[in-house]
């Protein structure tokens, strides 16, 4: 009994202390930005453009990149990874469909700097002679979109696979085909599951910086099209914290508390999404 107790109270403690992780790091961001904000108003950090040493620290630039890169690399990755996760579920051989299995597992563990190199060495030299200048939106999709496609696959075979056999063995014995049991049994179920795993990666595609930082140009404007520069916020902290003082600094801080704002919305919806039932 006593050990029991003891493992039930260390469990509740290191919860707890993980919990207080993101309520500090919360606290921390918005001590350091309200006086800013104070100063400013929100509305000056999405008027404007970004000039730190004029006083004017619009953030709509950097969002937008932010978001029109995450949003276009998961639109890329997320059908490509139900699809890669339906053919190791119901397609691929047994001893096949386990190696593809190791393989993506191995792609989701490389760094992103390697992703951030490739895209810097291979992609944006192609898009260059396609149209210049080659570091732009488009890169940084195509780079995100191999990033957070392995994690997509992964997510979704995992929602797949927890399905109940006897659903499939249910509906084989009622005589469906096998993409009909895909489409009108196995997809449905699973909805929640893929896509709560879907709106995680998203996450983790608006907090990526490395790889982006190395192949999207680093311009601050707004998106004005797939083959033009663009700096994210992450991008952006990343480059200018190592000089920033006073207001700019603070600046960077808002920065971060915005993305963290928008990560915790987004896990709220994939927490929700996985919570219903389509089917």
């Amino acid at each position: 009994m006593r050990t029991n107790r003891f493992v039930q109270v260390s469990l509740k403690v290191s919860a707890l202390l993980a919990a207080s992780v993101l309520l500090f790091i919360l606290y921390f961001l918005v001590q350091e930005s309200i006086p800013l904000i104070k100063t400013l108003g929100v509305g000056a950090f999405f008027q404007g453009g970004w000039y730190p040493l004029e006083g004017e620290y619009s953030l709509t630039p950097m969002l937008l990149g932010s978001l029109y890169i995450a949003i276009g690399a998961v639109a890329l990755a997320a059908p490509l990874g139900i699809v890669v996760a339906i053919f190791g579920q119901f397609y691929a051989p047994v001893l096949l469909g386990k190696v593809y299995r190791g393989m993506v597992e191995l792609l989701s563990g490389i760094p992103s700097v390697v992703y951030g190199f490739w895209g810097l060495t291979v992609l944006v030299p192609w898009i260059t002679n396609w149209v210049p200048p080659g570091t732009s939106v488009l890169a940084g999709i195509i780079v995100l979109a191999r990033m957070v496609l392995p994690l997509v696959v992964l997510t979704a075979d995992s929602a797949i696979s927890n399905v109940p056999r006897d659903y499939i063995r249910s509906a084989q014995a009622l005589g469906l085909a096998r993409w009909g049991i895909i489409y009108r049994l196995v997809l449905p179920v699973a909805l929640p599951g893929i896509l709560s795993g879907i709106m995680l990666q998203s996450g983790r595609a608006l907090g990526e910086t490395m790889a982006i930082l190395m192949v999207t140009g680093n311009v601050v404007q707004l998106p004005e099209g797939l083959f033009k520069p663009v700096r994210t916020l992450t991008a952006n902290i990343a480059l200018e914290m190592a000089y920033a003082v006073d207001s700019h600094r603070v600046a960077l801080f808002i920065s971060g508390l915005l993305l963290l704002l928008m990560t915790v919305f987004i896990v709220s919806i994939a927490h929700y999404l996985k919570g219903r039932r389509f089917a």
